[in-house]
């Protein structure tokens, strides 16, 4: 790999200058691609960047659109940065001004629930990936109602809008960082990885990426008429009408504050005080297209017939040729709640069809994290695990020649732990030495776990594959990373294709 040689760069809008990382790494950090979403941008499409005159520093994070995190307790360091101009990337390169290098590019949006997070993350640094020869790019765009709610003259999606905006930014001057245009691979995890899904099933995508890869992704496609309803309950409590002009008048920090109660379509699991989640109800959700990957969220992407023009799982099977690599981690909520009883699910999950196999499946799985996370292991498959067989069936079905690959992150400190969310990232990264990596993983994680996933992620960045078999019509060979390494089998997401068999057949 050439040493870096340069650390300023002429983009289509102006020259930037980054800061040195490593021998092997420059980050410019910071560069708008597109103007600040302000006065009359504020709800509408972003709008192209005007061009600067001189060198403009790329040496800090931009402005994020995340003003508060996203609880009081969170997983990943992601820092909210203030002001205005929040429509920015961050580029991490080993090959700044070299546009003969034609190095693959991973762009990579963040999760947050769609109403928080941050690109300015330890987690998300790209020198790892610069190291072994990609080019990373990491993106900023509109959050919470502002970004993704329903404004009559504004329409929905904005978020959406904000990163294919940040992708045509990316095709138009990435060759200046010493990246391929031509190699590039969206990724992103929890809401980031329910993005990409949703860029691959937009008709807007057009040849902004070639490979996609979904970490945790919560596949959800809210339709028109559930998300209209809010968005004017919540206009009505701000004593407003729910139009461009009048939500222009409502000042930014009254938002932040408020928005939050009124984020939901109907009942959710993640609501603290829901109730206990039953298996039977769970299966019958499958069966309607009401549970599986929906977080019933209502700042989320929604089916407008632009950026959305359908059911997600249409829209996906109709792009089943982009290599698509996507999995979770093997319990993503894994909070202990005891509120239900194993053998109770066993009966309903009989009544309602289930296979014993797909059964044991489940019950090994909570014996292992102990009885009381039962239930967080239904909340696991309904929001998340599900939608990996889901996905590889409507692509598969779509087209038997589809490449899908799944995965599977089970490392863990002690065999009972649980693989919680965001645990994979620092290892598909390589970042464990990041901040805030022990506070999750320990003192001591797994570097031949990293080496290994990492690996595959830059495997698949370079080439569009995996090295395991792709999913079949009627296989889902996944890689499952498990502290020792990875174990390949066609049995990882038993219980999730037991649970969606028993749907189809409802």
């Amino acid at each position: 790999m050439t040493l870096v040689q340069s650390t300023v760069v002429t983009t289509a809008s102006g020259r930037v200058q980054g800061v040195v990382q490593t021998p092997h790494s420059v980050a410019f950090l910071g560069i708008p691609f597109a103007e600040a979403p302000v006065g009359e941008l504020r709800f509408t499409a972003p709008r192209r960047r005007a061009s600067w005159d001189g060198v403009r520093p790329a040496v800090e994070y931009g402005a994020t659109a995340q003003r508060e995190p996203f609880g009081p307790f969170v997983t990943i360091p992601e820092p909210s940065i203030p002001g205005a101009d929040t429509l920015n990337v961050n580029v991490f390169t080993p090959a700044p001004g070299d546009t003969e290098a034609n190095l693959p590019v991973f762009v990579w949006i963040h999760g947050g629930g769609y109403f928080a997070g941050s690109p300015a993350s330890p987690w998300y640094d790209g020198r790892s990936f610069n190291r072994d020869g990609v080019v990373t790019v990491t993106v900023s765009y509109r959050l919470g109602f502002q970004g993704f709610g329903c404004v009559d003259g504004g329409g929905f999606n904005r978020g959406l809008l904000d990163q294919l905006a940040a992708l045509e930014w990316v095709q138009e001057n990435i060759r200046q960082f010493g990246g391929d245009p031509a190699k590039v691979t969206i990724g992103g995890q929890s809401a980031g990885g329910g993005s990409v899904l949703a860029l691959l099933a937009s008709p807007l995508r057009g040849d902004l990426f070639r490979a996609v890869i979904s970490h945790s992704g919560a596949a959800g496609d809210l339709s028109a008429d559930a998300a209209e309803p809010i968005a004017r309950a919540y206009a009505d409590s701000l004593g407003i009408a729910p139009t461009l002009e009048a939500w222009s008048t409502i000042p930014e920090e009254r938002i932040t504050a408020t928005e939050r109660d009124f984020n939901h379509v109907g009942d959710t699991v993640l609501e603290a005080d829901a109730p206990p989640v039953s298996a039977a109800d769970l299966v019958a959700g499958l069966a309607d297209g009401s549970t599986s990957g929906r977080t019933g969220l209502a700042w989320a992407p929604v089916i407008d017939g632009e950026v959305l023009a359908g059911p997600m799982d249409a829209g996906l099977a109709q792009n089943a040729a982009v290599p698509l690599l996507l999995g979770t981690t093997r319990n993503e909520f894994s909070a202990p709640g005891g509120r239900v009883d194993v053998a109770d699910v066993r009966r309903d999950l009989e009544a309602a069809g289930v296979s014993d196999g797909a059964i044991r499946a489940f019950e090994a799985e909570v014996a292992r994290v102990g009885a009381d996370r039962a239930e967080s292991q239904l909340v696991t498959s309904a929001l998340f695990r599900t939608a990996v067989p889901r996905i590889a069936t409507a692509r598969q079905t779509a087209d038997p020649a589809a490449r899908t690959w799944a995965y599977d992150f089970a490392g863990r400190r002690f065999e009972a732990d649980p693989s919680g969310h965001c645990s994979d990232i620092p290892f598909a990264w390589d970042l464990l030495d990041a901040e805030g990596v022990p506070v999750v993983l320990g003192d001591t994680p797994s570097q031949a776990l990293a080496d290994r996933m990492h690996a595959d992620w830059v495997g698949f960045i370079a080439d569009g594959a995996a090295p395991w078999h792709p999913a079949t019509a009627d296989r889902l060979p996944t890689r499952s990373y498990v502290n020792e390494g990875h174990v390949d089998s066609d049995e990882v997401y038993a219980f999730e294709q037991g649970l969606f068999a028993a749907a189809r057949r409802a």
